[in-house]
């Protein structure tokens, strides 16, 4: 028989807790899903996503094996399980290959000729949360209409059990994945990198694929710790970046490379300390790729710098940019839609597409990229390769507080109001608004170039804000400040993770 229709006013400690799915529905996120453990799904409703996904799968007319994998935290192994008792109970045939990166269940789809992935990751949210990401159609992740129907047929409970469920497991994947990102590529020169793990899953795979192509590399935080006792894997926290920032410094280190979570992400930090942001990263790689393959597409989120189109060196070599949706389901989409050499998110998510990958984000594949950029450029370095750029003024990715249940009327608001000063030909900063994109947010751009988003976070309760301008720091925090007193109105609106 299968569970029953999931409830989501489940408390812990009581007996309704252990015998009853609790389910938040706001858990269902725009391409993945993500909650609160165990406030806001129990191991019960965990199993009742898998008993869903399962009924997903057979509805799709997909084969019915699937892939999983988990992270490194403190209670994931006991999610998987709990996800494949769903998994089996509705038929699939489960391969699970243990403790994972994201990009390796990835790459175990291709590897064992398998159509669909559930991993078992917070990325990198802090502990406490939970989530899968999935996928039926490799490279491809799933985004709303999957994530809708999912949403629906779990709090319906409208699950179909199905007999023949079954689980192989797969010992040896971690190996298979390093042995084939290390044979990719042999350095010509030893480039000394420093590899920041946070602790994290990465820690079991950045430094070996980093070593087998040819680079001498420097450890930091790369032990398994699941309470993250320094910092949070995310590639894009200050506090992550700035310790790595001293470790090249005192090893005199040609790079730093930091892996989130999961590690499908890549942040980068250079030989003089300083962080660049993934999408300044990605002008670079763009440069690098499009000198390479005449007339290269490139996929590039809304959060990402204005430079992709204005930089003289992509237009010479013909590079065609497209920006794009946020979100990794979203430009691993678009970037395997347009046949784009590479996808690039500010967020550190880099999806390159044959032949330098499968289409797929991963951080280590986009750490090969970067440092075959440096080894094709021995007379410089990756300082200089950054200042060889226009320059532009950036911020990184602010996140104000904002509950799930709002976030997307407040953003909506938002869109309204600056669409509104667009159309009366109204002045901000003193200057006319050349351009409002609502593709994914609002992101409103002055005549000197200068821009800022406001859109909604897709995995956590918070709005997301960028800031940049082309003309100075002063015009940037300008604009922040526009952004930062315009949402101020709103109440629900609260504090940011991090501010200029």
């Amino acid at each position: 028989m299968p569970l029953p229709k999931p409830r989501a006013d489940l408390k812990p400690n009581t007996a309704a807790f252990e015998t009853l799915p609790l389910v938040k529905p706001t858990g269902f996120r725009e391409y993945d899903a993500r909650w609160l453990y165990p406030d806001e799904i129990n191991l019960l409703g965990i199993e009742a996503l898998g008993l869903g996904l399962g009924t997903l799968i057979h509805e799709l007319g997909v084969p019915s094996k699937i892939v999983v994998g988990h992270d490194y935290r403190s209670y994931s192994q006991s999610i998987k399980q709990s996800l494949t008792v769903g998994l089996m109970a509705a038929g699939m045939e489960v391969h699970d290959i243990g403790l994972a990166l994201s990009p390796t269940a990835y790459f175990a789809q291709f590897e064992l000729d398998i159509p669909c992935v559930a991993m078992v990751t917070a990325s990198h949210n802090e502990n406490g949360w939970t989530g899968v990401k999935m996928g039926a159609h490799r490279p491809l992740t799933f985004g709303p209409d999957e994530i809708g129907r999912l949403k629906e047929i779990v709090l319906e409970g409208a699950f179909k059990a199905r007999a023949g469920g079954a689980l192989v497991t797969v010992p040896d994947m971690r190996e298979r994945y390093i042995a084939d990102l290390a044979g990719k590529a042999k350095l010509t020169r030893p480039l000394k990198v420093v590899a920041a793990c946070g602790n994290g899953t990465a820690g079991l795979f950045a430094p070996p694929v980093l070593e087998g192509i040819g680079a001498e590399v420097i450890p930091l935080d790369c032990e398994l710790d699941h309470t993250f006792p320094r910092y949070n894997p995310n590639t894009e926290d200050m506090e992550m970046l700035r310790a790595m920032a001293k470790a090249v410094a005192e090893h005199k280190a040609d790079i730093g490379l930091a892996f989130d979570g999961d590690g499908d992400r890549c942040g980068v930090v250079d030989n003089e300390g300083n962080e660049i942001f993934a999408d300044i990263v990605g002008v670079m790689l763009a440069r690098d790729l499009s000198a390479q393959h005449e007339a290269a597409q490139f996929v590039v989120d809304v959060k990402s710098t204005g430079a992709f189109l204005t930089d003289p060196v992509l237009r010479e070599n013909g590079a065609k940019v497209d920006y794009w949706k946020t979100g990794h389901s979203y430009i691993k989409r678009r970037a395997n839609e347009l046949g784009a050499i590479a996808g690039i998110e500010k967020s550190g998510h880099y999806f390159f597409n044959p032949p330098l990958g499968r289409g797929y984000d991963d951080g280590l594949v986009a750490a090969i990229a970067i440092l075959q950029m440096l080894d094709r450029n021995p007379d410089k370095s990756i300082a200089e390769l950054r200042r060889a750029l226009p320059p532009t003024w950036n911020s990184p990715t602010m996140a104000p507080y904002c509950p799930d249940e709002v976030k997307y009327q407040v953003v909506e608001k938002a869109v309204a109001h600056f669409e509104g000063l667009a159309q009366k030909g109204e002045t901000l900063l003193g200057q006319k608004i050349k351009d409002v994109v609502t593709v994914n947010g609002v992101r409103v751009t002055l005549a000197d170039g200068t821009w800022g988003l406001i859109r909604a976070s897709s995995n956590k309760p918070s709005l997301v804000v960028v800031v940049e301008s082309p003309v100075s720091d002063a015009q940037m925090r300008a604009m922040f400040k526009l952004i930062d007193e315009h949402l101020s109105a709103y109440p629900d609106v609260g504090a940011y993770d991090q501010k200029l």
